[in-house]
């Protein structure tokens, strides 16, 4: 049984839906299913997938599709019930004197006069819309929301450098304002080292890393991934970087980043002339040659520029020297692979870490093919048909059309790693687990069953498989960092302490 509803004006926000479609899918008997707005995209997916319907083609993107596909109607009325269940309001009926839920900013400062920051998470074609109404009230803005125009996002960060305010988007993921996380972001402690990053998850490990190293975080800015384009000028680094230079609880700055356009980066290093505190860059795969001439430190490896941070932040000499690396016994684990395991499969959350990954990975291996490679020799052109050694962001678009994303939802990665276990050139699986605000309140737990099943496919087959993960969290992170990490030594899964240590346990295995 299959059925399409359509809701007109019925507005969630999409991590709302994201996480309620992967809840529909747990439901026995149920194919299928699609709870989204109706954008272009989502609409694509519902004809995929055989739902769509002339409600649905009609449908704008104000509107809430709900669409599922079971094997009987017992199981259809079931997913239907938990829809309805999970999208009503816990406190529908108002209390006496309850303030209702606010539907616009002028109605949310009604209620909160003394806010000064507003978190836009609406479809792509009002974010920008909102995003200045909040800005036109004197807010910094953090947009979520993706789908804003280069033009549109220009025009919003020049009015925010008008106004002294922040504009942390569009697609920002990531940030922590006073050591309050926003979005995806660990729970860290306060400290005097302030950072500006324009990718997520580089954010949250720079963060992680100095609070595992005895620092810790004055602010987290996140600028969006677009910001150091030469079509924006890198803007808001720019902005964030003065903000930090004038916060007195920064004492240490940290600039993150893939490269940006050589007339931005030109930009900021002449920013950092008129900064009287310590500023550490770590743009991955960056140019070494931008180091001359530069006041700044440069580094080029997330955990190498928190370590650098704390350091100059005089933090515990003692702490920073234990180094961020476990003994590992890697001649041991090579006699476990046969000859022809000499691939490995990287399954990641994180975009940034798997950005990392590939940056180290590539200098040991012949060939490296990834869907977030920058290189036209390592892209991948087939995220569903490959060979050889492969890293795949599967927080990227093509993973997540109509799904949820797999830090919010892990259960997207499951099969890929049963499918990779079935290849018999694989020896190595490499994965990331990201805790804190935001994600998965138990995402090993969730991958644990899938981690056993691959390990029973190799072995059926006469072969061993190798599990390297990382995850990226702190011991005050809600997840309970020590919990996550035992599922994973129970399972024999080796754990780095880093992202880049968790590569170089891949390297020292194959090559």
């Amino acid at each position: 049984m299959k059925n399409t509803i359509i809701r007109k004006n019925a507005y969630y926000d999409s991590v709302t839906l994201m996480s309620l479609s992967s809840k529909i899918l747990d439901v026995n008997g149920v194919e299928e299913a699609v709870v989204s707005m109706a954008t272009e995209m989502n609409k694509e997916l519902l004809q995929n997938v055989g739902l769509a319907t002339k409600e649905s083609d009609d449908a704008g993107n104000n509107d809430l599709i709900i669409a599922i596909k079971a094997e009987n109607e017992n199981s259809y009325d079931e997913a239907l019930r938990l829809v309805e269940e999970l999208l009503s309001p816990k406190n529908k009926k108002k209390n006496k004197g309850e303030l209702e839920s606010p539907k616009t900013i002028d109605s949310a400062l009604e209620q909160m006069e003394d806010a000064n920051l507003a978190v836009i998470s609406v479809p792509g074609r009002y974010a920008a819309r909102e995003a200045k109404k909040a800005l036109e009230k004197g807010l910094h803005v953090m947009m979520f929301s993706d789908n804003v125009t280069l033009e549109e996002e220009r025009e919003l960060k020049e009015i925010g450098r008008e106004k002294g305010l922040l504009v942390m988007g569009p697609d920002c993921g990531t940030a922590s304002i006073n050591n309050v996380g926003l979005c995806f972001a660990n729970e860290v402690r306060k400290g005097n080292i302030g950072i500006v990053g324009a990718s997520g998850t580089g954010l949250q490990e720079v963060m992680v890393q100095i609070h595992r190293l005895g620092g810790g975080v004055s602010q987290g800015i996140g600028t969006g991934g677009r910001d150091l384009k030469e079509e924006i000028g890198g803007i808001m680094m720019i902005e964030g970087l003065k903000a930090l230079s004038r916060d007195n609880d920064t004492e240490v700055i940290v600039l993150i980043s893939k490269p940006p356009a050589k007339s931005v980066e030109k930009k900021i290093l002449e920013e950092i002339k008129n900064v009287d505190k310590p500023v550490v860059i770590c743009f991955i795969d960056g140019d070494k040659e931008d180091e001359k001439d530069s006041k700044a430190v440069f580094v080029y490896r997330l955990y190498e520029a928190a370590k650098k941070a704390v350091e100059l932040s005089g933090g515990c000499r003692e702490e920073i020297e234990k180094e961020n690396n476990s003994y590992i016994d890697t001649k041991e684990l090579k006699k476990l692979l046969k000859p022809e395991q000499r691939y490995f499969r990287g399954l990641f959350c994180g975009g940034t870490l798997c950005a990392e990954a590939l940056s180290i990975l590539r200098g040991s291996f012949e060939s490296v093919k990834s869907n977030v490679a920058k290189n036209e020799n390592e892209k991948l052109e087939n995220i569903n048909d490959y060979h050889g050694n492969v890293l795949l962001d599967l927080g990227e678009d093509e993973f997540t059309v109509g799904k949820p994303h797999p830090m919010i939802e892990p259960t997207l990665r499951l099969h890929r790693i049963t499918k990779e276990a079935e290849d018999e050139e694989v020896g190595i699986i490499l994965m990331d687990f990201e805790l804190g605000y935001g994600s998965h309140e138990d995402p090993v737990g969730v991958t644990i069953k899938s981690i056993k099943e691959a390990k029973n496919i190799a072995n059926s087959h006469g072969r061993n498989l190798i599990f390297v993960a990382y995850i990226c969290g702190t011991d005050i992170d809600k997840q309970n960092y020590e919990g996550q990490r035992k599922m994973l030594e129970q399972e024999g899964v080796l754990i780095a302490e880093s992202n880049i240590e968790a590569t170089n346990i891949v390297i020292e295995i194959l090559s």
